[in-house]
């Protein structure tokens, strides 16, 4: 396996659709390409925040291959390989591998709550099935289910199983990870909020759902931490809180979504069943886009 490292800001890519729930591949393909420029890192194709629970598989294959043909090796592209269905997951890390990602992002299977045990043999058969790089998806708010220290310590043993995306948001568990992990390990989170504490942390960066809006901010963000400059990198996260905040107002993506109708990068339509945000909330999103300076 090669030791590809994931750092930076990684977005979570929205996935765009019309206002009949078609895929909107004219609109994603451009984001795709202002993600690059504005200076993310690399690129998260079909995870939850793509709606790869309503997406088929057909679907989620071209998401995957038009991510890849866009980014043209500019970023890595990790592809969200997740299901609660151990074969289903191998096929679409197969698919992953054989589109040219970068990785596979593989979640914890949900609704069917396994052991520990359950979860070491799902991801360990994945990790055999490709060559590419694994890497684990703990987000136990979503799935019910986390990925216990020992647990990760166990998989990490297998050479293609190069990291985590942590969404746990619990600070104490990368230098848990990192105590009990005896190779060096891609530990990235997956909360906005804890970006920065990650990062002091011992984490490599962050796949982000604010960067499908603010990109070159929150690249600013890790850039910033990577330079050595802690306090600038507070500071922009000071500013970015709002936002991450608004973000999950609402069930993501749907916040998300509908920022970027605010600013022109896609439709904010949401495949049900997540609704379309109350005006409510529509007042929060909009807000927080004045008070970052994205809208005026």
């Amino acid at each position: 396996m090669p030791h590809t490292f994931f750092s930076g800001s990684i977005t979570a890519l929205i996935t765009p659709m019309n206002r009949d729930g078609s895929l909107d591949f004219v609109s994603f393909e451009k984001l795709v390409d202002w993600q690059i420029k504005e200076g993310t890192s690399g690129l998260c194709a079909v995870g939850t925040t793509g709606e790869s629970p309503t997406l088929s598989h057909s679907e989620h294959h071209e998401v995957v291959e038009r991510t890849i043909k866009v980014a043209n090796g500019r970023v890595p592209v990790i592809a969200g390989a997740g299901s609660n269905s151990t074969s289903e997951a191998v096929d679409l890390a197969r698919h992953a591998e054989q589109a040219g990602a970068s990785a596979a992002l593989v979640v914890a299977p949900y609704y069917n709550k396994p052991t520990q045990e359950g979860l070491y043999r799902h991801f360990m058969t994945i990790a055999d099935a490709i060559s590419i790089p694994v890497i684990l998806y703990n987000i136990p708010g979503r799935s019910i289910v986390d990925i216990s220290v020992e647990t990760t310590a166990r998989l990490a043993k297998h050479a293609n199983i190069l990291g985590v995306k942590d969404a746990t948001a619990n600070l104490f568990r990368p230098l848990q990870v990192r105590q009990a992990v005896d190779k060096p390990f891609n530990q990235l989170s997956g909360e906005d909020g804890t970006a920065v504490a990650f990062l002091a942390a011992g984490g490599d960066g962050c796949i982000s759902v604010t960067s499908n809006i603010a990109p070159a901010l929150c690249a600013a963000v890790q850039a910033a931490w990577k330079a050595g400059q802690a306090q600038d990198a507070i500071a922009i996260q000071d500013r970015l809180t709002p936002l991450h905040d608004t973000l999950f107002c609402e069930s993501n993506p749907a916040p998300a979504k509908y920022a970027a109708s605010l600013l022109g990068l896609a439709g904010e339509t949401c495949r049900l069943p997540l609704a379309p945000l109350t005006d409510a909330s529509r007042q929060k999103v909009r807000q927080a886009l004045v008070d970052v300076g994205l809208l005026g």
